[in-house]
């Protein structure tokens, strides 16, 4: 917290203490007593100020405070009227000068050209709101808690497609917007089967079904240049595979857009009884029904691991998932939602992302290198059991307090007859700000670098990773002159001061070659409700042909949503 004047005004206990004493609160709602109550904000205190577990930043920011907007992220819905795109504008406003995040779907508008019956004029199709949308998350910026963060995604059969792929060619537009095509199994069928098939487009408005010429300007064609699709074969059309040759060349270059496999999310939706899921939240990992928002938190793996580092103490693992489930339950009670349409969905289905950071910090405490068969083993190992257990937290929580309102119906009623609290409950987000506050590395990534060289006051200081900082001081073998090496990207594997063993671990997203971010990612994925954040980083020198072999096995491994990032490809284009 902040005085008026923008000066801190409590240290880090005093927030992890106000977080907890807040999400505890709820407690009693629920018919525990006082005194547990106060043994509830004492667990949930330890398990923050240890660094183990962190909720999202909005929790963080706003539990005990005036906007008391405790959830992450939402999914807004976008409809095809003057009305409806304002008020999705006004809602973005509101949930971002809180410290959320928000994602849409431009699905249903109307494409560049189309008519406007009732001025009889035509529509400047969806770039030109989304446009709007970027200009209001800049203008919220100035005065909100963090940055504001959209994902806007669009389905590659909307006529304007090629305008949206193409949209962060040019580098400084749409800066606080990710975008993401959204692709539907038909597309990948075609595009392995039939790939020179043409790419048919359909206006939400009317229905009719159209291809695109190859002679239309890619940035400025309209509905009117498109093609009826019963004139197909006189037209020179863009094909499937032109589409996702589009895609590898702008992904290439710019690392956006992703991809969702769009009926793949709609297949693990827990909740198809209530509506398809159209998008997703900024990074990708929580798919939402219209209006819904999600609380996430994360448990930092690498606090596990023995002492004699050759595994992970599993029994206090279990715990430490439990005691999340139950904090972030307790957040959706405690959260304050700013729009009556976001509350109703929001507690009905009670959905929360618990998730993992520190997954490369733990391989280096192991001494196992991350791109290795035996850090996939392991993941795919820790997917499991995060999953059993924080299930196994859902479902005590349901015999306690009641399942999610919307659970007749859903796959847990329907599938799996088992009482559920929450309608889907693990995600492996990012974790940008959190993993800074536990000093680990963000979400399953691998550690980007060993260390940076920042200037000071004409000084040139040198920050290490912190674990790397944490291992020499404990070990004894941190100097001057290893600092100056791993600054100068010297491998931790030719500096003799290091051990062996810990060299050998000490490995950067750089080194880790596209496939084995793939494979640890499709490891996780296996055992995750929702989604896992995740980007395929790629060297600066990597092909448009990398790119295509990377994308193509996300979709081979049953991915529901990727990125990939060339390196320094936004800066240099």
């Amino acid at each position: 917290m902040k005085d008026e004047q923008g000066k801190v005004i409590e240290a880090p206990e005093q927030m992890f203490r106000r977080v907890a004493n807040i999400i505890a609160a709820v407690e009693a709602k629920y018919g525990v007593a006082d005194s547990n109550v106060e043994s509830a904000a004492y667990e949930f205190y330890k398990l923050m100020a240890n660094g183990t577990f962190l909720p999202n930043s909005p929790t963080l920011m706003n539990a005990g405070r005036r906007s008391g907007l405790l959830s992450a992220y939402f999914v807004l819905p976008i409809e095809d009227s003057v009305e409806g795109i304002f008020e999705t504008v006004k809602n973005t406003a509101l949930i971002q000068k809180a410290g959320g995040g928000t994602g849409s779907s431009f699905d249903k508008l109307r494409p560049t050209g189309d008519i406007v019956r009732s001025s009889g004029g035509t529509t400047s199709g969806p770039m030109s709101f989304l446009r709007i949308l970027s200009e209001t998350t800049k203008g919220i910026q100035q005065g909100a808690f963090r940055r504001g963060a959209n994902m806007d995604m669009l389905n590659v059969e909307h006529p304007d497609i090629l305008n949206f792929i193409q949209a962060k060619r040019k580098l400084g537009v749409f800066t606080n917007f990710n975008m993401s095509v959204k692709l539907p199994d038909s597309f990948m069928e075609k595009l392995q089967n039939d790939p020179e098939a043409p790419c048919v487009v359909t206006n939400p408005r009317t229905k009719k079904k159209y291809v695109i010429p190859r002679s239309v300007s890619t940035r400025h064609y309209t509905i009117n240049d498109l093609v009826p699709i019963d004139k197909k074969s006189e037209t020179d059309c863009y094909t499937t595979k032109d589409i996702w040759d589009t895609i590898i060349r702008c992904a290439h270059a710019t690392g956006e857009p992703g991809i969702c496999f769009i009926d793949r999310v709609n297949e693990d939706n827990p909740t198809p009884h209530i509506g398809r899921i159209e998008a997703t939240n900024p990074c990708g990992e929580q798919p939402l029904l219209p209006y819904e928002a999600c609380n996430l938190g994360s448990i930092n793996v690498a606090r596990f691991v023995t002492e004699d580092t050759t595994g992970l103490d599993w029994d206090s693992l279990a715990e430490a998932i439990k005691l999340a489930v139950r904090f972030l339950d307790d957040v959706i009670d405690a959260s304050y939602y700013p729009i009556k349409e976001i509350r109703e969905i929001t507690v009905g289905n009670r959905k929360i992302g618990l998730g993992i950071m520190g997954f490369a910090d733990m391989l280096v405490l192991m001494h196992i290198r991350y791109n290795s068969k035996e850090a996939v083993r392991l993941a795919r190992k820790l997917a499991r059991f995060i999953q059993k257990h924080a299930h196994q937290g859902s479902e005590g929580l349901a015999k306690e307090r009641g399942c999610f309102p919307n659970w007749k119906g859903s796959i847990w009623d329907t599938k799996y007859d088992r009482p559920m609290r929450n309608a889907a409950v693990t995600t492996i987000a990012p974790t940008g700000s959190i993993s800074r506050i536990a000093s680990c590395t963000g979400g399953i990534e691998p550690i980007f670098e060993m260390a940076k060289v920042r200037v000071q006051n004409s000084r040139k200081l040198i920050q290490l990773h912190p674990l790397i900082e944490e291992l020499g001081t404990r070990e004894d073998w941190l100097s001057d002159k290893v600092r100056n090496l791993l600054s100068q990207k010297v491998s931790p594997e030719d500096i003799p001061e290091i051990p062996l063993k810990t060299s050998q671990a000490l490995v950067t997203a750089h080194q880790v070659v596209p496939e084995w971010h793939v494979r640890t990612q499709a490891a996780f994925q296996e055992s995750i409700d929702n989604a896992v954040s995740k980007t395929i980083n790629l060297p600066s020198d990597a092909t448009e042909e990398d790119v295509d072999a990377a994308l193509r096995l996300t979709y081979e491994l049953g991915f529901t949503v990727t990125i990939v990032y060339r390196f320094a490809s936004r800066i240099y284009g």
